[in-house]
């Protein structure tokens, strides 16, 4: 009979692996959710009428495309979708991202979508009154909380 010293195995956690495709595929999923949950919110508390853009002039196919797009009930879907697959990529490889459970996300695509690069490129209207950028700011923070809470859940499923 030998005294050899007991082998100790550690079993280590399973921590979730980081994967681009996964983290995509979760935000797409939270986008698309988080946008039937904002249109519900806008029915809830309904934001100013698009402003109408200016006539075309003779000959401006491009301002007749712009109003096309931006009259377009796919638009909506098609950011949604697009801005949760970006967050999902982002948030998996960069976690503070999802700092309070997505209302900063919601918060940074008001400010995207609404006074930025979309109100420049002329597919939206700037908001005038405190209750249309009440209602648009709650809208977002409703798109943003929505997208997060889909994307862990799917992500753990994932």
């Amino acid at each position: 009979m030998s005294l050899r010293s007991p082998k100790l195995t550690l079993i280590k956690s399973r921590k979730p692996s980081r994967s681009l495709a996964k983290g995509l595929a979760a935000g797409l999923i939270g986008g698309l959710v988080a946008t039937a949950a904002r249109s519900l919110a806008l029915k809830a508390y309904p934001r100013h009428k698009h402003a109408e853009l200016p006539p075309p002039e003779a000959g401006s196919r491009a301002l007749t495309l712009r109003k096309k797009i931006a009259s377009s009930p796919a638009l909506p879907w098609a950011v949604g979708a697009a801005a949760g697959a970006a967050y999902g990529a982002v948030a998996e490889y960069y976690p503070p991202v999802t700092s309070k459970d997505g209302a900063s996300f919601g918060m940074t695509l008001a400010a995207f979508t609404q006074d930025g690069a979309l109100a420049a490129v002329g597919l939206t209207t700037p908001v005038e009154s405190t209750r249309e950028r009440t209602s648009e700011m709650t809208s977002f923070v409703i798109f943003g909380v929505v997208t997060e809470t889909v994307r862990r859940i799917v992500r753990k499923v994932l």
